[in-house]
């Protein structure tokens, strides 16, 4: 990120290219460097995750008085579980790259009414107001990642409950356990995988506009170049939003159903 600034930095100071050169090859390093700290850091959210699910699997033993020490992904309302937990990264991932590309709209209306305001800018005999960029880009991060946060937290609540009063019906009491613990090893593995997917191709699409802007493939305002913008745009909240945020989902998911777990065993088994 430093180097990403510096670049920018360099560029709206209107510094020789030289200078933008340096500052592009060092962002691209940059941007090989935090994939691979990204790469640690799912890591370590997927061993606290295997930590919370042994926690997760002796608190229901204990609270239940019932032995749960295996998953059968055979069981329809299991595999169910398991198929809503991969949606939901998926889901999570929509959200939160489109949440995105609408404060970007947002900022380039913003932008473009300064402009018309202030023509000055263009000549650099006005300030922009930069305030009111950064306002509405931080009011835009609190208000779009609401709905995100609310559907990690709400769905396994609800997908739990919803299957306990199932397993009161059916005489399975561990039943709403047994759908969650699906839920939890889905959405856990997905999150892993689409972390390291966004985390390395949002990476790989930015080094790939530096690569052709240094004259390779036509250089810039060529056809690759104008292809390899788009690529930029898309890969920008792929490694510094959706990816990230899901270090965050799998050890909230965890979280979630561990701290609220007795209220997916059926009141049947505690009698």
């Amino acid at each position: 990120p430093i180097a990403d600034n510096a670049g920018g930095i360099a560029e709206m100071s209107m510094q020789p290219a030289e200078v933008r050169d340096v500052t592009d090859k060092l962002d691209a390093a940059g941007n090989v460097t935090k994939a691979i700290t990204k790469g640690y850091s799912i890591g370590s959210a997927s061993m606290a995750c295997f930590l919370l699910f042994g926690a997760f699997m002796d608190e229901f033993s204990e609270y239940s008085g019932l032995e749960f020490r295996s998953v059968n992904l055979a069981t329809p309302e299991v595999l169910i579980g398991g198929l809503l937990g991969s949606m939901i990264i998926f889901y999570f991932v929509g959200l939160s790259i489109a949440a995105v590309g609408s404060t970007a709209h947002e900022v380039v209306m913003e932008v473009r009414r300064q402009f018309q305001e202030r023509p000055g800018i263009l000549t650099f005999t006005e300030k922009p107001d930069h305030t009111r960029c950064v306002s509405l880009v931080t009011e835009a991060a609190l208000h779009g990642m609401q709905f995100p946060g609310l559907i990690c937290v709400l769905t396994p609540i609800v997908i739990g409950i919803a299957f306990r009063i199932i397993g009161e019906y059916t005489n399975r009491p561990l039943l709403g356990a047994e759908v969650l613990a699906s839920y939890l090893m889905f959405s856990t593995t997905t999150g892993i995988l689409m972390a390291l997917f966004l985390d390395t191709t949002g990476g790989a699409w930015d080094n790939a506009k530096k690569y052709i802007e240094l004259g390779n493939f036509g250089g810039k305002n060529s056809e690759p170049h104008k292809a390899a913008v788009t690529g930029d745009t898309v890969g920008d909240p792929f490694k510094d939003t959706a990816g990230p945020s899901l270090h965050v989902v799998i050890k909230l998911l965890s979280t979630t159903i561990l701290v609220a777990g007795p209220l997916f065993v059926a009141s049947s088994s505690t009698a």
